[in-house]
């Protein structure tokens, strides 16, 4: 029986795959100059393939309903080229520097003003307000019954002595389910590192000390604004 693509994620295909694409576009010189791949039309291909496979294991999580929808929409494509670049031997810390750079890379072709608006719409009152409301439904009983490959966590408040505006607390990781079902615990750790450029291309500081994927008990993120020009 053929694997189903779900409805959802498969009317973002294209984005999905272009997105995909883009960034092999931006790796391609780094492919060939630090992981010494010279058949790079058939590295395509095969991350092509994989994407196939990928789209097939993303769970669903709510859709346009739930935040972590994105989360999986932007980075799914990153476990497609990192299976195929381990397969062909690229060391994991290599594949790593690679895929941060690109995606950073990626993530400054939107047009400055953009970005910055958006990063001002994450730490405005009014998204706090819902992101509070999601962290309180991501544990309850029915949430997790229904959609059990979901991120379950805190709004974290600023104590008198933080200097941080708002934090998540991560007690269990869409990523993270994700990899343990499907093989990927060595590439999780790269995913992870995406976060950070994530947050500071839109004008956000992301401090962050420990991982669920790193063997902690929740990943600990704290955001405040990085100061302007």
């Amino acid at each position: 029986m053929a694997e189903v693509i779900h409805p959802f994620y498969d009317s973002h295909r294209g984005a999905m795959e272009a997105a995909m694409r883009h960034r092999l576009d931006l790796a391609e010189a780094m492919l060939c100059e630090r992981a010494h791949l010279t058949d790079i039309a058939g590295i395509r291909q095969e991350v092509t393939d994989e994407f196939e496979i990928v789209l097939t294991q993303m769970p669903y999580v709510g859709g346009a309903a739930s935040r972590m929808s994105d989360f999986f929409m932007r980075l799914m494509g990153f476990m497609a080229i990192s299976r195929v670049l381990r397969r062909h031997g690229v060391l994991l810390s290599m594949i790593g520097e690679i895929e941060r750079e690109t995606y950073k890379a990626q993530l400054l072709t939107m047009p400055e003003a953009e970005r910055l608006a958006s990063g001002r719409q994450f730490m405005s009152p009014e998204n706090q307000t819902l992101l509070r409301e999601q962290a309180a439904k991501s544990a309850t009983t029915s949430h997790q019954k229904e959609f059990p490959e979901d991120f379950v966590y805190d709004f974290v408040e600023p104590g008198p002595s933080d200097t941080f505006e708002f934090g998540i607390n991560y007690k269990a990781c869409g990523f993270c389910k994700f990899a343990a079902r499907h093989g990927d615990k060595e590439i999780l750790p790269n995913i992870c590192g995406l976060d950070f450029d994530a947050y500071a291309t839109r004008g956000i500081h992301l401090e962050r000390t420990q991982t669920l994927a790193g063997g902690a008990s929740h990943c600990n993120f704290r955001f405040s604004r990085l100061p302007s020009d």
